[in-house]
């Protein structure tokens, strides 16, 4: 009976969740106190739930812009820097063979966020330069996963999202962009002089805060590198920011401007 539940079990757990002397320590000798492989068991869940977390977290964003039919308070200046921090760290941890739980959701706040930026062109009457914009970004993520792109460049790449991730988050809300990875201190800097935080969305932002602040620990755990985890602390610290800043204004309404034009 034991052998029939153990073997759906395990083929559930391992090697998704656990290295199979793990699921032996716990399962088949029931120390249910291993520490190592419980920080293995948290780790992985963690970073598999952010993972599948991440497929939705950018969407409100995403429905908001094409219900207001605007991207008032989104910088599209933001949302590049977002996209570049985000490509650097999808890029590094694919050429350094890292865990798809330890960065599986920058592919998909990837794609959202090129969607973000699409719209935010789009919105602005420049649909053509956002048919542009994909096509040109589908090509770089090609050039940098190919052999022709040297590992020092892209060990470089993950090195600038650090500042990117700061420049970036600050800003973004100047003129009207979204909240991700990388636009921090420009949201922050847009969102302060607005007065408001305009089309960004809460549930987005908060969960980009709680993530990040994850992704801290499973850097850790699954990959060891310092580079992974510092950037992590960082967009903690600055999704931090934003959030504070969306709740401080939460009452506060942009202006209605359009309505004039039309």
């Amino acid at each position: 009976m034991a052998t029939e539940v153990d073997g759906p079990l395990k083929r559930v757990l391992v090697p998704i969740l656990l290295p199979e002397k793990c699921y032996d320590q716990i399962f088949i000798q029931w120390d249910l106190l291993h520490v190592p492989c419980l920080k293995i068991l948290l780790s992985k869940g963690l970073g598999l739930g952010i993972v599948a977390g991440s497929l939705l977290v950018k969407l409100p964003q995403v429905f908001k812009i094409l219900g207001a039919k605007s991207a008032e308070g989104l910088s599209l200046q933001s949302v590049m820097l977002e996209l570049m921090a985000l490509t650097g760290t999808m890029v590094y941890s694919i050429t350094n063979n890292f865990p798809f739980s330890s960065w599986g959701e920058a592919l998909f706040l990837m794609l959202q966020t090129v969607t973000v930026a699409f719209l935010v062109l789009h919105y602005r009457g420049q649909t053509v330069k956002g048919v542009a914009f994909l096509a040109c970004s589908a090509l770089v993520l090609l050039v940098l996963l190919s052999p022709l792109t040297p590992q020092a460049v892209v060990t470089l790449l993950q090195a600038s999202n650090m500042p990117a991730v700061v420049v970036g988050r600050v800003g973004a809300g100047n003129k009207g962009e979204d909240v991700g990875k990388g636009d921090w201190l420009l949201q922050a800097a847009t969102n302060y002089r607005n007065g408001h935080t305009g089309q960004l969305s809460a549930i987005t932002v908060f969960l980009l805060f709680g993530g990040s602040l994850a992704r801290i620990f499973t850097s850790i755990q699954e990959t060891g590198d310092p580079l992974m985890a510092g950037t992590f602390v960082v967009s903690s610290l600055c999704n931090g920011l934003i959030a504070a800043q969306l709740l401080f204004y939460w009452n506060a309404k942009a202006p209605h401007k359009k309505k004039k034009e039309q």
